[in-house]
């Protein structure tokens, strides 16, 4: 039987968790599971991943492939190159201490992260502003051409109805002499 390290989906619809599980490969995604070995929330927010290293170093001796997925998570927690250090064959406080040389390295790498996303939030304020700015004219220049064409409109009702008047004056005058 060949045994795969993969995630089974649990959750409602468009709210999913994962369970770690071991299960045969010819299973379903959500069919029956040899073993429970952790879960993972991806939505949670920092994501939310528990994992029993123990039993999946055991699964791993005995053969069992992780999935793609389930391999970058045990990459992320350290699992995998615990695993291949055993593999290597290095003593248990060999493994310690390259293990905490990996926490220090995976801190540093968060550290920059962090840095190149403030350095990136702070090089978007003057653009955001630049353009809230530009927005902000390009309103008032929309609101001022409204006005003027209003104006313009009114004058030129002004204008028609001013001609319209001296000549409804001078009908009014023809009819009179006409009468008259």
């Amino acid at each position: 039987m060949a045994v795969r390290l993969r995630l089974t989906r649990m959750g409602r619809k468009k709210k999913p968790f994962y369970r770690v599980v071991a299960v045969d490969n010819r299973k379903r995604r959500d069919g029956a599971y040899l073993e429970n070995l952790g879960h993972y929330s991806p939505l949670s927010d920092p994501i939310e991943l528990k994992l029993n290293e123990e039993r999946i170093l055991y699964w791993l001796k005995v053969g069992a492939q992780p999935s793609e997925t389930v391999r970058s998570l045990l990459r992320r927690e350290g699992i995998l190159f615990k695993w291949d250090l055993i593999k290597k064959g290095f003593d248990e406080a060999r493994i310690q201490e390259e293990l905490k040389k990996l926490e220090v390295i995976q801190l540093e790498r968060k550290r920059k992260r962090e840095q190149a996303q403030e350095k990136k939030a702070v090089e978007a304020e003057p653009e955001a502003e630049a353009e809230s700015a530009s927005e902000e004219k390009a309103v008032e220049e929309k609101a001022e051409e409204a006005v003027e064409e209003k104006a313009e409109a009114a004058a030129e009702t002004v204008a028609e109805e001013s001609e319209a008047a001296p000549k409804e004056e001078k009908a009014s005058e023809e009819a009179e002499t006409k009468e008259a």
